[in-house]
């Protein structure tokens, strides 16, 4: 299809709503383990550690190539990188629904949720990128509101779903479903044009930063999830922690000044942009204080997934209901203000959440209103941060660029539930606790979970850092009011020129 037809073509509902089914793969489906965790280690025989680095490994792969897909589809073609997820979705969806127990299980496991992480990779900047070329205006604020509808709406009931689906059906067919899903959004895409960024002709593939950004993001992973039992100062973890660094300076050094780069460095002179991407890294981070809270609530709580799961029905149900008013203050106050509101929100849900020394009833009631405020502040966040980072994109980026802002969001999640099962996991592991903490608070009621609900409390602590680091990020770098001012593109080898002078 020639460039002037693609111009032409504008996105209709039905591509639209395509795009969020292969969003809702992810977003709804795989984030389920959050909450059905201990229900898939039991039944496939897994320690819980080995089931937490499950978990994370999804959002860990999704993180590590969301951007080197998000480039290959400005070249390749967005339609066809989107298309290369569902496949991905359907046969990691399939893999894990039908992971049998045992040793085998946990590695039906493990590749079947990589291969869900890579579908993330595939469809998260191709969708984005494919969102920019074919809306406009106002009709590009609604299509990113409800493709956030899709992640951030998704992730919201993923905790509901996850319990309700894992106590009356069985945990397997959330990922049937999900298989099934992916089926309908590929048939739903399919005729959609194809869409690309204008070539370069002396394009080089920049493997060197691959293979360098994916050792350091692994070796942080593994860091981040294994560090507590193998000791924090052990030979290991200081091993790890120093092939982190020591590579990642390495991989700055090879991205800055590389035309062919698969990350963009000066992507980042642009602030809101770079404001967007920071904040988006850390909000999402706070994906760890629903993991915390179905552990404590289950393991201290002695509630079921299914119980604990219906808590978060306020997240769900806000997060939907307040997105499109999200949209709205993006129109009225420009990025900034929105995006400030809904990470203070956020960070007051989870000061209600850090309160585990009170009674069962009490503690539940706090939870009830912690994450209907919680889908009320990514709500307010997330299309005036989407639409901030993707209007700052230059054409030639716009798949790389989508790609390293949704990577913050697949990264942030991934070492946010990561830090989060950590801090929780190497507390509650240890009978004793923290003893000097209930010096300072009293923890009332059943004193045998006390390890449990200190080590929520430290855990919910965290993430509530971030978001104050969130709030910092945004304060020192996203703009007062509406203006928007964009990233230039490098400038472009002239190979050839039509009759009106464009590069071609």
């Amino acid at each position: 299809m020639t460039r002037a037809m693609t111009e032409a073509y504008r996105g209709t509902d039905k591509l639209l709503y395509g795009i969020i089914l292969g969003v809702l793969a992810f977003w709804l489906f795989a984030q389920t383990t959050l909450n059905i965790a201990p229900d898939m280690a039991a039944d496939l025989q897994l320690e819980q550690s080995f089931m937490n680095i499950a978990v994370s490994i999804t959002a860990l792969f999704s993180g590590i190539f969301i951007v080197v897909m998000g480039g290959l589809a400005d070249r390749l073609g967005r339609v066809k990188i989107l298309n290369y997820g569902f496949v991905f979705s359907i046969i990691g969806s399939l893999l894990v629904g039908l992971a049998p127990s045992g040793a085998m299980g946990g590695t039906f496991l493990m590749l079947g949720r990589i291969c869900q992480g890579l579908s993330a990779a595939f469809i998260m900047p191709s969708s984005l990128a494919l969102v920019k070329a074919y809306w406009d205006g106002a009709e590009r604020q609604r299509a990113i509101s409800l493709w956030s509808m899709g992640s951030w709406g998704g992730s919201g009931f993923a905790a509901l779903f996850g319990g309700l689906m894992a106590q009356n059906i069985g945990w397997r067919w959330i990922f049937i479903i999900a298989a099934a899903v992916s089926v309908i959004g590929m048939l739903m895409v399919r005729g959609t044009p194809e869409s690309k960024a204008p070539q370069k002709a002396d394009y080089k593939f920049d493997l060197a930063g691959v293979v360098t950004f994916m050792i350091a993001m692994v070796a942080l992973q593994i860091f981040a999830t294994q560090g507590g039992a193998w000791g924090w100062t052990s030979l290991a973890s200081l091993g790890l922690l120093a092939v982190a660094v020591i590579v990642s300076i390495l991989f700055y050094r090879i991205e800055t000044n590389n035309p062919n780069a698969f990350v963009q460095f000066r992507l980042f002179k642009n602030l809101t942009y770079t404001g967007a991407t920071i904040s988006n890294l850390l909000l999402n981070a706070t994906a760890g204080i629903i993991m915390v809270a179905m552990l404590v609530l289950q393991q201290g709580g002695a509630m079921t997934a299914q119980t604990a799961g219906l808590l978060t029905i306020g997240y769900a149900v806000t997060i939907l209901a307040f997105i499109r008013y999200g949209e709205k203050l993006l129109q009225r106050h420009g990025p900034r203000k929105p995006m400030l509101w809904g990470s203070y929100i956020v960070g007051v849900s989870i000061a209600l959440l850090m309160p585990t020394n009170l009674m069962l009833g009490t503690y539940t009631i706090l939870a009830i209103i912690a994450f209907s405020l919680f889908g009320i502040g990514l709500a307010f966040y997330a299309t005036p941060s989407t639409d901030a980072a993707l209007s700052n994109l230059p054409e030639d980026q716009s798949g790389a660029g989508a790609g390293i802002y949704k990577m913050a969001s697949s990264l942030g999640a991934s070492f946010g539930v990561a830090i989060s099962a950590t801090i929780y996991t190497a507390i509650a592991g240890n009978p004793e606790g923290v003893e000097w903490i209930e010096g300072v608070i009293t923890f009332t009621g059943n004193q045998e979970n006390l390890a449990s609900r200190e080590a929520a409390f430290f855990a919910l602590l965290a993430n509530l850092v971030m978001v104050a680091a969130a709030v910092v990020s945004i304060l020192v770098t996203v703009p007062k009011g509406k203006s928007v001012v964009r990233v230039e593109p490098a400038p472009a080898k002239r190979v050839g020129s039509n009759k009106s002078g464009e590069v071609i």
